[in-house]
């Protein structure tokens, strides 16, 4: 027999921006039920995952205010304390650096596997209050002035008063509301692994742009080990993955043999390419539906700032659900034009920033070279420019 479940909010999606979502709002005394098409825990292992996220301070806030932060396995969290951007590999080549010391801070961001993160979200929805996950898959959604209607696969209704969808970039909540999507593949790949270095890394994030070549970053782990995330073009891309990995190493050690030392893989097999894209929606907001995370916006992973405009999207909506009138109910016109007019401008500077240093350091032209060198090496001379960009990173 179907059954009507109700709740205040319904989340579709389980990755770790929904589940924050889903955690905030328990705690805040709300009713929360998370479809999900799988229930299944991350599960922990002693291998370093390849997929890693550098978390900056609003995400560190929502996670510590969360109660997650402290459940992290902070053995395989490492704090990053400086950042070096290089445009090429020669020593005439432009470049510029931030540490932490000048930002007045002791860190400027963390870097935190996939997993570890997911565990420690798991872990903390296990004793939530208030807060129930539903396996199962959305087939249609009806909103009126009452209520959102969510209809499963099986027959089974959720009746809610809002909606958040963080069902990815290919969001299925987002479709259903017939939101419309500017989209550009960049045609390039991300190609993720890890590295033993014979050099310590001593805490500093580097990046190389390297015109044909794509963006090459290496990011601390903890001890000797860095995570390589190279946007690196289709071609490349596939011919990196596919071929073994003595030639990634040998590139990559063209750029950072003087900084890092040796590469060793720190597990040969596990390398992984994503297809990189800019993903424009028209609207965050529906009649009562919030999108949240990458069904909100997917931005160039060329600042590592996709996951902290996710967790910013949890905070600004956690925030403005809290203080309603109480008279309003969780998916009132006006709270989600509030979360809308909130996330607006944090959401369109990362997407014209990221989109804009993608398109001026994907050029090859000799003017444009020499204005990245120039430009990176006078900003690098200007302390109270600088220390305002890694300010607005920080997300302070």
């Amino acid at each position: 027999m179907a059954q009507v479940h109700h709740c205040d909010i319904c989340i579709v999606g389980n990755g770790a921006v929904g589940k924050a979502a889903a955690l905030g709002l328990a705690q805040a005394g709300l009713t929360v039920r998370v479809l999900c098409e799988s229930a299944a825990p991350a599960v922990a292992s002693a291998d370093w995952d390849v997929r890693v996220f550098a978390l900056n301070h609003v995400a560190y806030d929502l996670l510590d205010q969360l109660k997650v932060w402290g459940a992290l396995d902070h053995s395989r969290v490492a704090a990053v304390t400086g950042m070096q951007v290089k445009d090429g590999a020669e020593q005439r080549d432009g470049q510029l650096g931030f540490d932490a010391y000048s930002a007045r801070t002791q860190e400027l961001a963390w870097i935190v596997e996939n997993r570890n993160l997911n565990l420690a979200l798991d872990s903390a929805l296990r004793f939530a209050q208030n807060l129930q996950l539903h396996v199962g898959q959305a087939q249609q959604l009806h909103v009126d002035a009452q209520a959102a209607r969510l209809t499963l696969a099986d027959g089974d209704v959720i009746e809610t008063k809002l909606i958040i969808g963080a069902d990815g970039a290919q969001s299925w909540v987002r479709g259903q509301c017939d939101i419309g999507m500017d989209y550009r593949s960049y045609g390039q790949k991300g190609v993720v692994t890890n590295f033993e270095c014979s050099k310590p890394h001593h805490g500093v994030a580097h990046q190389w742009f390297i015109e044909d070549q794509g963006i090459i970053a290496l990011l601390p782990l903890p001890g000797q080990r860095v995570s390589l995330v190279w946007s690196a073009p289709d071609a490349l891309a596939d011919r990196l993955v596919r071929e073994p990995l003595s030639g990634l190493v040998s590139a990559l050690e063209h750029y950072c043999l003087e900084t890092h030392g040796h590469l060793t893989p720190v597990l040969p097999e596990d390398i992984k390419a994503f297809p990189l894209r800019l993903m424009r929606p028209h609207s965050l907001i529906a009649e009562r539906v919030a999108l949240i995370g990458d069904a909100a916006h997917v931005v160039h992973p060329l600042a590592g700032h996709g996951m902290n405009l996710g967790f910013g999207d949890v905070a600004d909506l956690l925030r403005l659900v809290k203080q309603r009138d109480e008279f309003r109910d969780c998916g009132d016109a006006r709270l989600l034009e509030a979360y809308r007019r909130a996330r607006k401008q944090d959401v369109l500077l990362m997407q014209v920033t990221t989109d804009g240093l993608s398109r001026l350091f994907g050029s090859d032209l000799g003017p444009a070279r020499l204005v990245r060198n120039l430009g990176m090496n006078l900003l690098d001379r200007l302390p109270l420019i600088k220390n305002k960009l890694i300010s607005h990173a920080m997300g302070r």
